[in-house]
């Protein structure tokens, strides 16, 4: 037996070998992140910044690109370039989208005006977004954060490079429940969402696209934050936490109607699904876009896969995890 066991010791190490050579492979492409390319309208409401600061938090995410959307885009380019700069991700790609009319106030304009000129022309928001997609067919998520706008102009520009998109993940609609939606009310009727009703052409087109969409609607979105991970992340003290601590108190300061010391976190919940689907389960629906901006459950071919409601504790630990590193 003494002589005998340093065989088959060298037999096992030598098999063990061989199995972890087999499986490194399969995990490497399991790991591999995911291509994202963000549209979103960040400095109005502060759950962009939120979402924008997961994204960068989580190795996860390999972020193509990020365009603005809806209303100022130019000043949110410069907001976004500041944030990417200050947080070292000043690689990142930014690309200008469809300047709008914007009714709601540009609350955190402070800090993008205090933000670096662009020393050159900006690029094309849809542009960049039709040439990533053909350049990576079936690669690139599309996260639309934000009005339409820029998704039903891609589509208009050029269906069959929009159609080379993986998915579109999104934060918008309403389809069981609309906004005020809490634990103490749980039950409130569809309203009009804001993203789909600030562009319902574009949201029309999307859902007619034929390309895989997954949604968040109000129904699974309004999760706030509340006073423990809210001083957790304003204490850290990194330049991602600091830099959304600052444009959180920019947007308390601006004394908008939504303003909360509890703001609800719509345009994470899409993020932490990129990063832990269980995080907000999904289920196939047929989605109409009516002319007057509801998101309607309808009979037919599912064109989304919906969530309708989040696992709040496995979403903030994804979120707080990652912030506080």
């Amino acid at each position: 037996m003494s002589r005998s066991f340093p065989l088959l010791r060298h037999a096992l190490v030598s098999s063990c070998a061989l199995v972890g050579a087999l499986i490194a492979p399969a995990a490497a492409v399991a790991a591999a992140p995911q291509k994202v390319i963000v549209d979103m309208d960040i400095g109005d409401d502060i759950d962009d910044a939120f979402a924008l600061a997961l994204l960068l938090q989580s190795p996860e995410i390999e972020i193509v690109g990020i365009t603005t959307a809806w209303g100022d885009t130019a000043l949110r380019g410069r907001l976004l370039e500041r944030f990417l700069r200050e947080t070292g991700h000043a690689g990142i790609p930014v690309a200008q989208g469809i300047t709008t009319a914007n009714p709601t106030p540009f609350t955190q304009a402070r800090y993008a005006q205090r933000g670096a000129a662009p020393l050159q022309a900006p690029q094309d928001a849809v542009d960049f977004l039709l040439r990533e997609a053909a350049r990576q067919p079936g690669q690139i998520t599309l996260l639309a954060l934000g009005p339409l706008t820029n998704v039903g102009a891609a589509i208009e520009r050029n269906r069959t490079a929009f159609g080379q998109l993986k998915q579109v993940v999104m934060m918008g609609g309403s389809v069981r429940a609309g906004y005020r939606k809490s634990q103490y009310v749980p039950s409130r009727p569809a309203d009009k969402e804001y993203n789909i009703a600030s562009d319902i052409k574009g949201a029309q087109a999307l859902f007619a696209s034929g390309v895989p969409i997954v949604m968040m609607p109000l129904d699974s979105t309004q999760i706030r934050l509340d006073e423990v991970e809210r001083n957790a992340i304003f204490g850290h003290g990194s330049p991602m936490t600091d830099a959304v601590t600052l444009l959180y108190h920019q947007w308390i300061d601006s004394y908008q109607p939504w303003s909360s010391n509890m703001p609800s976190l719509f345009d994470v919940v899409p993020v932490t699904y990129l990063i832990d689907a269980a995080t907000c389960p999904v289920v196939p629906m047929h989605i109409s876009v009516t002319d007057d901006g509801y998101t309607r459950e309808t009979a037919g071919k599912p064109n989304a896969r919906v969530c309708l409601a989040s696992d709040t504790p496995r979403f903030f630990n994804v979120v707080m995890q990652r912030l506080l590193k």
